[in-house]
């Protein structure tokens, strides 16, 4: 039955779990002893880690200033006791004050209420680790610029450090990585050094033929990175230049280079990419995706056969871990194995892995000893950690597309969202640390060539003048939780435990809103985080009805609703259409009770769709006290939608 306001009242009123510490009893193992307890490490659902944050920051603050006082404190002062009694800069104080308060009130009932431990389960906005928030501000009072060491001696160091662990998270024993200001930044990056490589066999062709005269112009177009490297190795520096000058870099040959590939569950970045990088979208090639939302294989391998018989170059392609509409995880050793064999048969692609989403998943994968374990140790690796206690596994074929990102060229991974840090901060990591000299530039002004890491980083990236205080603040969060299975695995595992929970409470719901009967309809089993969903009465007889029900419903439970501080639930939305899915939801739309008529007549369907970032909700307590205030919201609001 449905329920009435005053259950309402009370599943949205109950007091929380706070007595003590979850437990095995009620369904969150502790942490061994070698392990940190991350919640310790968040301000808190409700502040409970206020003081602390409040201590060290006060704290930080202080040294800040006492740096400034002791800095050559001999040294004439810049304001004056006079300019301090001046009217005017007293009436500067009084302005400045009154504009944080008008800020503090209207970011106070203008924002999203991320923060609750169960109430938002909407886009990718969660808690921030506490150290992360505390460095980034401390950082900022320096205002450093990681453009070059002169302007950040601290935290391009960190950067560095920072990037080194993106390499070692990858497996990528030779590589390189730096942070960028997002993941749509870090994706142009690697398109920019697939366009730039593979375009140097055909400058080597122009400017040094004697070096690759023994290459047809296929073959030309079809040299592995390793090749390219090793050829331009061989070079003097002089000779580099000029081969550089008349690679991509010219405007010449952009048509020559073949097509970019991209699964149907793309990032819209990749679009904006192709056209800025001057490739263009014609060169795009999307593949569709599976029921489950990863790319399909078959069709993927039906493609690249298609176009190694029509001597179509193909300049790269992209394979996601992590969908941002899915939690799809994509089958990166099956494409791996697929490059393998074309390269046999003399056709070689560039891949870019974008793990925007998933990448720190990695962490789940390596023990305390750095060692990425075999998957017939992992379920034992993870029990002795405490994580997953509500038996959820790693698939295998999850675990594969994880392990085969060591074999990729480059990687997207942005600490901004599973990372827990403020935005903005994308990064991204390459294989081998030589590609960066492909696509690097030197600026007088600021480097002087031949300088050496952490110096040069403006080099060798998209973006010249970038915050310290984001290096500060992702190298805080790396140093507090470790990327193996003790720290950041033990975080990311309560998120898709809590997930799959979701999931499948959903899959539990049935409304009776007066005769109607109302059932929810989970999209399917993630790989990752992302829980999408539909209501559907069972009255309904098409698909549009369905859509215009999830649209109603949504737009009661947006943030764009208002009414923050009272709203039991918040969540976002999306669409999956022809356009974009072409006929991967069929399968979906089936479960509805629909054919694929409906499907080809309506050609989309409205999802609410739940990013499940929340570190707290572990435990069955909080769980249950959570989902009771939601399963009610949800009737409510269905009553509210159907009576209308």
């Amino acid at each position: 039955m449905a329920a009435h306001s005053e259950d309402l009242v009370a599943a949205a009123t109950l007091d929380p779990i706070r007595a003590a510490p979850p437990t095995q009893a009620n369904g969150h193992e502790e942490p061994p002893a070698k392990d940190l307890d991350y919640r310790a490490l968040f301000l808190g659902d409700q502040a409970e880690n206020g003081p602390i944050f409040k201590e060290l920051l006060s704290q930080l603050v202080d040294e800040h200033i006492g740096w400034r006082q002791n800095y050559m404190p001999g040294d004439r002062a810049g304001i004056t006791v006079r300019d301090e009694t001046a009217p005017e800069y007293g009436a500067a104080q009084v302005r400045m004050r009154e504009v944080m308060t008008e800020l503090s009130q209207r970011l106070r009932s203008g924002s999203v209420p991320w923060n609750s431990a169960g109430r938002y389960w909407g886009h990718m906005n969660a808690e921030t680790l506490m150290p992360s928030i505390l460095a980034y501000s401390f950082a900022m009072l320096w205002n450093p610029n990681n453009v070059a060491l002169e302007s950040s001696m601290a935290t391009s160091k960190m950067e560095a450090e920072v990037g080194d662990d993106f390499a070692k998270l990858f497996g990528f024993d030779e590589g390189w990585g730096h942070l960028s200001a997002d993941g749509s930044i870090a994706n142009l990056e690697g398109i920019w050094y697939a366009r730039s490589l593979k375009s140097i066999p055909l400058a080597l062709a122009a400017t040094l033929p004697e070096a690759v005269e023994d290459k047809t112009e296929w073959e030309l177009l079809n040299m592995s990175v390793e090749e390219i490297l090793n050829k331009l190795a061989e070079l003097t520096p002089e000779q580099y230049d000029l081969v550089k000058a008349a690679s991509s870099r010219s405007g010449k040959n952009l048509n020559r280079l073949g097509k970019w590939i991209v699964p149907e569950t793309k990032h819209y970045s990749w679009v904006k990419a192709l056209d800025i990088i001057g490739v263009g979208l014609d060169q795009m090639i999307a593949i569709p995706v599976s029921e489950n939302y990863r790319m399909d294989i078959q069709a993927l391998t039906a493609t690249v056969e298609e176009l190694a018989r029509t001597k179509t170059p193909i300049l790269g392609l992209v394979t996601v871990v992590g969908t941002t509409e899915e939690g799809a995880v994509d089958q990166v050793d099956q494409i791996i194995a697929l490059r393998e064999r074309m390269k046999n048969e003399g056709l070689y692609f560039y891949i870019h892995c974008d793990a925007a989403y998933g990448g720190y998943g990695r962490s789940l994968f390596f023990d305390t000893d750095g060692r990425f374990v075999d998957y017939d140790e992992l379920a034992e690796l993870h029990h002795s950690h405490g994580l997953f206690p509500h038996g959820v596994t790693v698939p295998e074929d999850v675990y594969n597309g994880y392990r085969a990102i060591s074999q990729v060229e480059s990687v997207t991974i942005d600490p901004h969202k599973m990372g827990y840090v403020p935005y903005a901060a994308g990064g991204i990591a390459i294989r081998l640390k030589e590609m960066r000299n492909v696509i690097s530039y030197f600026a007088p002004y600021v480097f002087e060539k031949g300088t050496n890491a952490p110096d040069m980083l403006g080099a060798f990236t998209l973006e010249g003048s970038r915050a310290g205080a984001t290096a500060a603040s992702v190298w805080a969060a790396h140093r507090c939780l470790p990327l193996d299975v003790s720290g950041y695995g033990r975080l990311i595992a309560s998120g898709m435990s809590t997930a799959h929970r979701f999931r499948d409470f959903l899959a539990d719901l049935t409304f009776a809103i007066g005769d109607t009967i109302v059932r929810a309809y989970p999209l399917h089993n993630p790989d990752f985080n992302m829980v999408d969903w539909v209501f559907k009465a069972d009255n309904m007889t098409s698909l549009t009805e369905v859509n215009a029900l999830n649209e109603k419903v949504y737009d009661l439970s947006s943030y764009l609703a208002g009414h923050e501080y009272n709203n039991i639930f918040i969540t976002s939305h999306t669409t999956f259409s022809t356009s974009d899915y072409g006929n991967s939801p069929v399968g979906f739309i089936k479960t509805l009770g629909f054919d694929e008529a409906e499907w080809e007549s309506v050609k989309s369907v409205t999802l609410l769709r739940a990013s499940i970032l929340d570190p707290y909700l572990s435990s069955n307590e909080l769980f249950n006290y959570y989902t009771t205030a939601i399963k009610a919201a949800f009737s409510e609001r269905l009553t509210e939608v159907l009576s209308s």
